[in-house]
């Protein structure tokens, strides 16, 4: 039996463990009140998104709320959030969980969780870049646009979604690759005993 090493002593999943600590009470109160019923939501909480998008003029949490237009072109949007709901936060609880306590049996539900949340977190990157710049004539023509403070603010809110999981996957491909191999070593050494 290995020895567990402290969480501390592991500086990648110190990075992971608090990044899905961190998750956790943003995704509840920002980006899933695209999916709560509006009248079971306390409105302390359904005040939060108004306030961030107030700032940030996100274009995404903005939209698929319905407080910069029709929602509608931002359907796939949505999804991803039904995905965050339904995949990712259990992810984040099992996966600071087994993080917590050193298991390797983590490494295949995080690598998938890493994969998928790069490639859903990507388009999102899209989306913010290719958002217009906040000029008169985007303001006289009603078009949802970002001033260069905001594209700044929600690009550093958004990369860190992007580069960690990038990172995981990267990682934890690495590290499974690493335990198939030694038990397929072990296998033929078993084999030829």
């Amino acid at each position: 039996m290995r020895t567990t090493i402290p969480i501390t002593s592991r500086p990648l999943d110190l990075i992971y463990f608090a990044f899905f600590l961190v998750h956790i009470p943003a995704t509840l109160l920002i980006d899933l009140q695209a999916l709560y019923p509006a009248s079971l939501t306390p409105h302390f909480i359904r005040a939060l998104p108004q306030l961030y998008v107030q700032m940030s003029n996100d274009p995404l949490i903005g939209s698929v709320l319905g407080m910069l237009g029709d929602s509608k072109p931002f359907v796939w949007f949505k999804t991803f959030l039904a995905v965050e709901a339904l995949f990712q936060l259990p992810v984040f609880v099992l996966g600071a969980r087994g993080l917590w306590r050193d298991s390797r049996s983590i490494y295949v539900l995080l690598l998938i969780y890493a994969a998928s949340t790069t490639t859903t977190t990507l388009p999102c990157l899209s989306v913010l870049l290719t958002t217009p710049t906040t000029s008169a004539q985007t303001i006289a023509d009603k078009v949802v646009s970002v001033t260069t403070f905001q594209r700044s603010l929600l690009l550093s809110s958004y990369i860190p979604f992007f580069v960690i999981p990038f990172i995981m996957t990267v990682d934890m491909a690495s590290r499974l690759t690493k335990l198939v191999t030694t038990g397929i070593d072990a296998a033929d050494d078993k084999k030829s005993s």
